[in-house]
């Protein structure tokens, strides 16, 4: 049977149907806003996958370029790999629905979201939300949804609910957050450093406008849900989660205090760990599972009770930070900073606007010229796995990284340079997105990018149980395995510039949000007074490896000019320059070059093709032909002109030959360009030194005859 809901969201309808489309999925519904149409479906195993320890949750986007009326390029013209947008939506996706399966499952769960149709101005990621949620409480799965989800913008000072592409394009704040009735669990914002009391507003704002979506499917749910099916929970036996806390309740807290160091820890632990699988009679996955449970407990306890991190750190402490740039001697730019065993290096490259990111995709934008690409190679954290192509955690953490930086990238016009930052992770424990973001800053100041103001990362977390609760800054990731929340926050001394945060149980409050935030702009302070010390400022040269890029504007209508027939032309140049010319549509031209000469060699070539003849203006140029009454002279590529042969000397010329033939160089005066634009010259007005108004008025009137002394000959007897 079909039915159809509808709410809607800052003035922006939503509709949900189901019972039309895809009826053997376990739940499927279609998502409607404007004329944005996405169909998600979700599907369970139905036997738990053998050997895991984590619930297989599995969403994946299927961007259709035909809902915006595309073709996909390349040789086979149907879409391929995911695209970073469509990859970053799935990571999105994912992390509003995680924390709702109930605990021990471990069924194979699919959530898979279609565009079918996209108007290019309504996102496409809050109507993924709120269909993977719609599906899944109408399917037999268990979930605790629903899930609502908004995006808000600021136009103008207000906040703007589920704003279209076209108003976000002033908007200094992109959030965009999911929870469920009782609270907020996942966040992801990008902002140009707006302030924590902006970002707060938002949130408590956003979570009481989703509210209507959430009943909206609470009432498909009861009127269209199936019965939940009855799916295996993992759950530890009780007998040996008592055995394994009556041997090591009273050793894990000193088995983990015995050392500061990651490794040294993990192995000590490891041993603990083998010791209970000799000599208990139970099944390892079960005792496994029992001996994390009592060391999250543990570790949860002390931070909670004694207020104890498992490094001996406070709650508000931040481990030892170095800073380092200029590593790499051939390189534009590169920083490396290392908090504690995190450590992360950053290389920055620039380009020309040839080098800038073509997209693909059901956006409006077609490119971009600034990119952050993050990598997380196994021996970051001691371990082995094949190399292969980025996976989403390195997409995701490579964009929130590249938001954090965006907001203080500078003007194409200002800096017309397309820009690659590279996040080398060279160490990882704790938080290698936020060392990233401050890596990159260092490394942007110095290559020189003019960069608005250095930005700084701190990832927060939280252990909170029965009213109790602690806000844990720069967490390394034995906190974030054992703790309910991973807060990262990025920015500037101004303000926030991108944020991230993740729930792992049911949500938090707006107090514990709001102390969060104000915990972490301390830390974010702290972490650019360390910075500062490095470098403070972008250096005021670029690196002599980088290329130097002119920018000059031309007549759109002669991009023709500098192409040339077949692109003949710019080879032309680019051969005997050696720079590189990119030319836009608009009649921007970029030359780029790391020799000087070659850059206004470039330019001069350049401004030769596209220059307008002006009048009273004094050209040397080439004859090209010769007629009875005057010689043509070619004074710019492609723009020649008339010298009238009363106009060639300062005496009566017999022939136009007697005086210039094809081929010579001779000096001219732009004396005229009629509407036409026929350009008239005189060669007389160069010798004469006359005005171009003299030069017409004296046009084709007779001069006088050279004298004897001019003709060098003797005066003829009377």
């Amino acid at each position: 049977m079909e039915k159809r809901y509808e709410t809607a969201i800052g003035g922006h309808s939503i509709s949900i149907e189901t019972g039309k489309l895809a009826g053997l999925a376990g739940g499927a519904v279609t998502v409607r806003s404007g004329d944005t149409v996405i169909l998600a479906t979700a599907t369970a195993s139905k036997e738990p996958r053998e050997g895991t320890d984590f619930l297989p949750l599995i969403v994946d986007y299927e961007e259709r370029l035909y809902a915006a009326g595309k073709i996909p390029g390349g040789f086979f013209k149907r879409e391929g790999r995911p695209s970073e947008q469509a990859i970053l939506l799935c990571r999105l996706t994912d992390r509003a629905l995680r924390p709702l399966f109930p605990q021990g499952m471990r069924n194979d769960v699919q959530v898979i979201i279609t565009a079918l149709s996209s108007d290019q101005e309504t996102y496409l990621d809050i109507l993924s939300v709120i269909g993977a949620s719609a599906a899944l409480v109408i399917s037999d799965i268990p979930f605790g949804g629903p899930v609502g989800a908004v995006r808000i913008g600021l136009v103008e000072g207000q906040y703007v609910f589920n704003p279209t592409a076209s108003q976000m394009e002033g908007s200094p704040l992109d959030l965009r957050l999911a929870g469920t009735r009782e609270a907020i669990h996942m966040v992801e914002a990008g902002a140009n450093q707006v302030t924590e009391e902006v970002i707060l507003g938002a949130l408590k704002a956003g979570h009481q406008v989703m509210q209507d979506v959430i009943a909206l499917q609470g009432q498909l749910a009861r009127e269209m849900g199936k019965p939940k099916g009855d799916y295996l929970l993992f759950q530890t036996p009780q007998e040996a989660e008592e055995a394994v806390r009556m041997r090591i309740a009273g050793r894990v807290l000193e088995t983990i205090r015995g050392t500061r160091e990651k490794e040294e820890r993990r192995q000590a632990l490891d041993d603990l760990r083998e010791e209970l699988l000799s000599q208990l009679d139970f099944p390892p996955e079960a005792i496994e599972e029992a001996f994390d449970e009592v060391v999250k407990e543990k570790i949860r306890e002390s931070i909670l009770r004694e207020g104890a991190r498992p490094d001996g750190r406070t709650n508000t402490q931040i481990r030892p930070i170095s800073c380092e740039v200029g590593l790499l001697p051939r390189t534009h730019g590169s920083g490396l900073f290392s908090r504690g065993e995190t450590q992360v290096l950053t290389i920055a490259t620039l380009g020309t606007v040839s080098d800038e990111q073509r997209l693909n995709g059901l956006t409006k934008e077609e490119s971009k010229r600034y990119m952050h690409h993050y990598n997380f190679p196994p021996y970051s954290t001691g371990e082995t796995w094949f190399l292969r192509s980025p996976k989403r955690r390195e997409i995701g953490h490579g964009a929130l990284a590249e938001q954090a930086l965006f907001p203080v990238i500078p003007d194409e016009e200002e800096f017309p340079y397309t820009i690659r930052l590279v996040s080398e992770v060279l160490s990882s424990n704790g938080s290698t997105s936020m060392a990233s973001v401050c890596s990159s800053s260092l490394a942007l100041m110095d290559t020189g990018v003019p960069i608005k103001a250095p930005v700084a990362g701190i990832a927060m977390g939280l252990v909170q149980e029965d009213g109790r609760y602690a806000i844990l800054t720069d967490i390394q990731g034995l906190e974030d395995a054992v703790g309910d929340m991973d807060f990262k926050v990025a920015g500037t001394r101004k303000g926030i510039t991108a944020l991230q945060m993740d729930i792992k149980g049911q949500g938090v409050d707006h107090r514990i949000l709001e102390e969060a935030l104000a915990q972490a702009r301390e830390a974010r302070l702290f972490i650019l007074d360390k910075m500062a010390e490095t470098i403070s400022q972008p250096r005021k040269e670029l690196s002599p490896h980088a290329p130097r890029i002119t920018l000059i504007k031309i007549d759109p209508k002669k991009i023709g000019l500098i192409i040339g027939p077949g692109g003949k032309t710019i080879r032309k140049i680019v051969e005997e320059t050696g720079a590189k010319i990119d030319v836009e549509d608009d009649g921007t031209v970029f030359i780029a070059s790391t020799d000087r000469a070659s850059s206004e060699k470039a330019v001069a070539m350049i401004e030769g093709l596209t220059e307008e003849p002006e009048v009273g203006k004094i050209y040397t140029g080439r004859v090209v032909r010769v007629t009875d009454f005057g010689a043509f002279v070619e004074i710019l590529p492609g723009k020649d002109g008339l010298v009238h042969i009363s106009q060639l000397a300062d005496y009566r010329v017999p022939s136009v030959e007697d005086v210039v033939h094809v081929g010579d160089e001779i000096m001219v005066m732009v004396i005229d360009i009629d509407a036409e634009d026929k350009i008239r010259l005189s060669r007389r007005a160069v010798l004469e030194g006359w005005t171009p108004e003299k030069a017409r008025a004296m046009d084709r009137r007779p001069t006088r005859r050279p004298s004897s002394r001019n003709r060098g000959g003797q005066r003829r007897p009377r």
